[in-house]
């Protein structure tokens, strides 16, 4: 398995479909440096065309899962964009940013689900990453900051076209212009997480067991239905609809239907082949 300088990837479990991906800089409370940049979409890319992964559970190593994007990274910006002519530097500067973008919509476009497991900070390009993914959960002591308007900057990473659809508009405003810090039991209560825990110990507990019964799920659904929910966010119901109509009259029909349907009459566990 490829080796990454701010990232690890580990199966916890053998011969478990559930791989963990690590930001993996705790002197640096995770912030995502420019290595992070170009490793993040090709772990993520690794994950999603292995056969052995069916879920994916993103996490922080040490203390915090991620303090936000690293200054360092943040004075590159500044450099990349250095050019006597301002159309020239302006759309030279509009490039990295959709580079940046990329890695992180590289959670969207992996084809197993990405679990987010927040514990300590998730400030900045942390919220970016988390609303990115497709299940949140979060300690009660975690705590969250949309912070870059502190920082002179427009959240331009994903916060802003993500969030509005998990806790609503006006709360998206309300943390996006304030950059407030605020709890993983408010995280809870805003909808950003599914559900916060006491402890570290137990959120990984509750984390694990979820992802293992996903994982232990039809690939070809779970894999559906992320598509799917993902497509239709940017749809009519009507085309949402039709949508998935189509997706169903490739995938439906498949050895999975019938392994769910034997299963379940002969009151056994399914178990269906990898992806």
């Amino acid at each position: 398995m490829e080796k990454f300088k701010t990232l690890e990837i580990l199966q916890k479990t053998p011969n478990s479909r559930v791989f963990h991906l690590y930001l993996n800089r705790p002197s640096h409370r995770n912030a995502l440096s420019r290595d992070f940049f170009s490793e993040f979409p090709k772990a993520l890319a690794s994950l999603d065309q292995n056969p052995n992964v069916n879920v994916v559970v993103l996490s922080g190593v040490g203390n915090h899962f991620c303090a936000g994007i690293d200054l360092g990274t943040l004075g590159s910006i500044s450099e990349n964009s250095d050019s006597d002519d301002r159309g020239r530097g302006g759309e030279k500067l509009r490039r990295h940013i959709k580079y940046l973008q990329d890695a992180v919509t590289a959670i969207e476009l992996c084809r197993k689900p990405v679990i987010a497991s927040v514990h300590g900070a998730c400030i900045g390009g942390g919220i970016d990453i988390v609303t990115a993914c497709d299940i949140r959960y979060c300690t009660d002591d975690a705590f969250f900051s949309v912070k870059e308007v502190d920082l002179a900057i427009t959240a331009d990473l994903g916060t802003l076209q993500r969030l509005p659809a998990i806790v609503g508009y006006g709360n998206a405003m309300e943390l996006a212009l304030t950059g407030r810090r605020f709890s993983g039991s408010e995280a809870k209560q805003l909808g950003l997480v599914s559900r916060s825990f006491g402890s570290k110990e137990e959120m990984d507990e509750a984390v694990r067991l979820i992802a293992e019964d996903i994982a232990s799920k039809s690939p070809l659904a779970v894999t559906g239905t992320k598509a799917v929910l993902l497509r239709s966010r940017d749809m009519s119901v009507e085309q949402g609809l039709d949508y998935v109509a189509t997706w169903n009259s490739a995938m439906l029909l498949s050895d999975d239907l019938t392994e769910a349907i034997s299963a379940y009459t002969q009151k056994r566990k399914p178990v269906f082949a990898k992806l």
